[in-house]
C-alpha cells in the first residue's frame, strides 16, 4: 500500500486500497492483520503498527503488524493502561512524542522504551460516534509522528480503517446470528419430531408431549433437544437429521 495514499489528496486511493483489502481477506482477524501490516508501512520507517477492538463482553481481539507492536500491546492489556487503551476508552488521540520523557501510566513507558519504542500515536477507529477499537503506531525514532503530513496520512487510514471495521464486524455479527438461528431450527426440528413420536405413542395431546419431554429433561438433568434426540434415534434407529437450512436473505 503506497503510504502516500493517505495524504490529503489521496483519500480516494487510501479507500480503494482498502476496500480491495476488505475483499481480499475473510473475517475480522484476516481484515485487522492486513490492515495493521499496511498501516505499517505508512509512515517513517521502521515503524510497527497493532490494532486492538473491544468485542461483546470486553474481550481483546488483537492484531499486529509484528512482534514488536505485539510485545508492547500485550503490556498494556496485562497491566490494564496504556496509550492505546486510554484511545480505546476515551475515543481520543493520545501521542506520546519521546516516551523517555512520558510519565503517563505507571511503569509502561520504561517498558516499552526497553523494548525500543521511542514514540507512539493511537488512533480510535470509531463510526457514528462508537468507538470500535485502536490503532497503535509505535516507532524507533523519537517524535516520529509529529509532522503534519505524518500525522494526516495516520488519521486518514484510521478513518477509513474505522469504516471498513464496522462492516466487518457487522459482517461477522450476521455470521453469528445465522449460525445460531441454524442450530435453533435444528433444535426445534428434532423437539418437533420427538412430540409426534410421543403423540403416537401415548395418545397424548401435543401439549402433554412437550411437558413429557421437559419432565424427562429435568429429571435427567439433560437438554431439551437431547432427550428429544435420544427419542428419535431410540424409535427409527437413526439419529435425527434437521431439514436443509435456507438463508432467509
Amino acid at each position: 500500500m503506497d503510504s502516500n495514499s493517505f495524504g490529503p489528496d489521496g483519500d480516494d486511493v487510501a479507500l480503494t486500497e482498502l476496500v480491495g483489502l476488505l475483499l481480499s481477506t475473510s473475517g475480522v482477524e484476516g481484515f485487522l492483520h492486513e490492515l495493521t501490516v499496511a498501516a505499517a508501512g505508512m509512515g517513517v520507517q521502521p515503524a510497527s503498527c497493532g490494532v486492538t477492538v473491544r468485542e461483546v463482553g470486553g474481550s481483546l481481539t488483537v492484531a499486529s503488524s509484528d512482534a514488536f507492536a505485539a510485545a508492547v500491546d500485550e503490556v498494556q492489556y496485562q497491566a490494564g493502561d496504556g496509550p492505546c487503551l486510554q484511545a480505546l476508552k476515551s475515543g481520543r488521540e493520545v501521542a506520546v512524542p519521546d516516551v523517555a520523557a512520558e510519565t503517563r501510566w505507571g511503569g509502561y513507558p520504561t517498558f516499552a522504551e526497553d523494548r525500543g519504542v521511542r514514540s507512539s500515536l493511537s488512533l480510535p477507529l470509531t463510526v457514528d460516534g462508537r468507538t470500535l477499537g485502536a490503532m497503535n503506531h509505535y516507532s524507533v525514532r523519537p517524535h516520529a509522528f509529529d509532522e503534519a503530513d505524518t500525522l494526516s496520512r495516520a488519521r486518514g487510514l484510521a478513518r477509513f480503517a474505522a469504516k471498513l471495521l464496522d462492516i466487518v464486524m457487522r459482517q461477522a455479527h450476521q455470521a453469528e446470528l445465522t449460525d445460531q438461528l441454524r442450530q435453533a431450527l435444528s433444535t426445534r426440528s428434532v423437539i418437533d419430531q420427538a412430540i409426534g413420536i410421543l403423540i403416537a405413542q401415548e395418545g397424548c395431546t401435543p401439549a402433554a408431549a412437550f411437558a413429557l419431554l421437559r419432565k424427562t429433561s429435568q429429571d435427567s438433568n439433560r437438554k431439551l433437544w437431547e432427550v428429544a434426540a435420544a427419542l428419535v434415534t431410540a424409535t427409527s434407529g437413526q439419529k435425527p437429521v434437521a431439514p436443509p437450512f435456507r438463508d432467509p436473505r
